[in-house]
């Protein structure tokens, strides 16, 4: 017999913008996009038809604008916290709340040196995002960096990697390394909403810790490969931040190759004469890795 062995509904693509405007007269821009999808006693909305256990995911939406008026929106960890909590507090027959967000970056212009206090400008197409499930027994919560396309066009190498009969791609000591970097730290589970708002100045930190400790290393190192380069970017991350169970990165490669011009007047454009290249849409490497503690 068919069963219904798992189920969860709610809201997705909830925009927010929040105006946090201080007494001396700075601005403070926060700009989100919400998912908060429920489970819990509802197998009869699927199964029979019956709605009565469905909360509306017109009312989830409009829950999220109100919780947003009334709480700090920031660190998202927070909020998304909160939020979740809220919907197992309100509704007895929800057991878990599953809150994800993600955070556009607002940045205040700098006008004659000196930060404008409500002017912005949007800075890089990178994220920060959060994702929370909370439950009766406790909170998880995951933090992410997304989508910060980074490159260097020197101190990069790979060599020595399987050649066999279907081997094509030449060793290279000196290279172009591009990705674009998702990564993300799973913070050891909290129990409940009390502890998230004790240890709330950690979010924000490893967020600053995890992009500073990313770009360093990508910038600094003469990477041998790029598994070994996100895995020394996770170790430093656990040591940042004491409270992660684990850290995760996924980097797909960005390839520019070396375009050979010789054949036009004996142009030298390869190698160490390699100065125009032709960037690459697909395919490409991708390169995942999780690195726990012991």
């Amino acid at each position: 017999m068919p069963r219904l062995s798992a189920a969860r509904y709610g809201k997705d693509n909830v925009r927010v913008c929040k105006v946090d405007r201080a007494e001396d007269g700075v601005h403070t821009v926060t700009e989100m996009m919400v998912c908060c999808l429920l489970e819990g006693q509802i197998e009869e909305s699927y199964t029979v038809a019956d709605n009565g256990p469905v909360v509306a995911t017109d009312s989830i939406k409009n829950t999220i604008y109100i919780k947003a008026k009334e709480l700090p929106v920031n660190p998202p960890e927070l909020f998304a916290s909160t939020l979740g909590q809220h919907f197992l507090d309100k509704y007895p027959h929800i057991s878990v709340a599953n809150v994800d967000i993600s955070l556009f970056r607002w940045t205040h212009m700098s006008i004659d040196g000196k930060p404008h206090p409500h002017s912005f400008y949007r800075d890089g197409d990178d994220k920060r995002k959060v994702t929370v499930r909370v439950t009766r027994e406790g909170i998880d919560i995951k933090s992410a960096i997304a989508d910060l396309l980074v490159l260097k066009s020197t101190g990069s190498m790979f060599y020595g990697f399987v050649r066999d009969e279907f081997t094509t791609l030449p060793e290279t000591w000196d290279r172009i390394l591009s990705t674009s970097v998702d990564a993300a730290w799973k913070w050891k589970t909290l129990p409940n909403l009390a502890a998230v708002k004790d240890k709330v100045a950690m979010f924000d930190k490893a967020f600053a810790d995890a992009r500073n400790i990313t770009m360093k290393t990508f910038a600094e190192e003469n990477s041998p490969s790029v598994q070994n380069t996100m895995y020394k970017m996770c170790e430093q991350i656990l040591e940042a931040a004491p409270e992660t169970a684990a850290v995760t990165y996924e980097l797909p490669n960005k390839h520019y190759f070396e375009h050979d011009l010789s054949w036009h007047n004996g142009i030298k454009n390869t190698g160490k004469d390699a100065e125009v290249y032709i960037p690459q849409s697909g395919p490409n490497g991708l390169i995942k890795c999780e690195v726990s503690r012991d």
